[in-house]
Parts: C-alpha cells; structure tokens; sequence
C-alpha cells in the first residue's frame, strides 16, 4: 500500500514539474516528512527523478515558445557550477543541519510568496 502512496505522489509532483512549479521540491517534502526518507537520500532521488521529468516537459515548453535561448546558456553553465558546488557542501553537512537549511529555505519562500504583490497590482 505504501507503493501506492508512493506512485500518487510521483504522479502529482510530476504534473507539477511539467507545469514549472517545483514538483522535485514537494517530492522532497513528501519522502522526508512522510515516507521517512533520510534526506541525502531524498535528495539524491530527487535529483534523478528530476532528468526525466524535465526531458518530457521541455520540448513542450520549447514548442510553445516558452524558452528563452539567449538567457537559457548562461543560466545552464551557472546553475550547472552552482548546482556541482551545493552537492559537494549538501554531501558533507549533517543531516540536521541540511533538513533545518531546507526548512528554512521553504519558510522564506513561503513568506515571500504569502506576502508578493500580484502582478496586477503592479
């Protein structure tokens, strides 16, 4: 039963990964909050799971015009050093220390989205 829970919620971040709302994030939020998933683990598992997700979404994304190439190199060469550099430091951090800097991340995220301004208002 536990796989059932399991697909549903790959199922659901999944279609909120092709949309661009940040699935892996409550991908990550469900295996360490609620199926009990150490959190290098997750994170690792998110990170894979992340490859597929992202190669069906794409050519959608690029059908409809929605990529822009001449921001998309310079934000994939600095997100490819950021992203090497964050796993060398997320591998030697204590585990509590990582879930409480995760935490805190969502909390500032959440705060500033509660609190943003739409953008009619602007």
């Amino acid at each position: 039963m536990s796989w059932l829970v399991s697909l549903a919620a790959g199922a659901v971040t999944g279609v909120l990964s092709g949309f661009g709302v940040g699935g892996g994030t409550l991908l990550l939020i469900y295996m360490t909050a609620f199926a009990g998933v150490e959190q290098h683990l997750a994170q690792g598992i998110n990170l894979l799971y992340f490859l597929p997700t992202a190669a069906t979404a794409l050519p959608a994304h690029f059908r409809n015009g929605f990529v822009d190439k001449k921001t998309a190199m310079p934000a994939i060469l600095a997100g490819l050093a950021g992203t090497a550099a964050a796993a060398w430091a997320a591998t030697a951090l204590d585990v509590t220390l990582l879930r409480r800097c995760f935490g805190g991340f969502l909390l500032v995220i959440g705060l500033r989205e509660l609190f943003r301004k739409s953008s009619s208002a602007r």
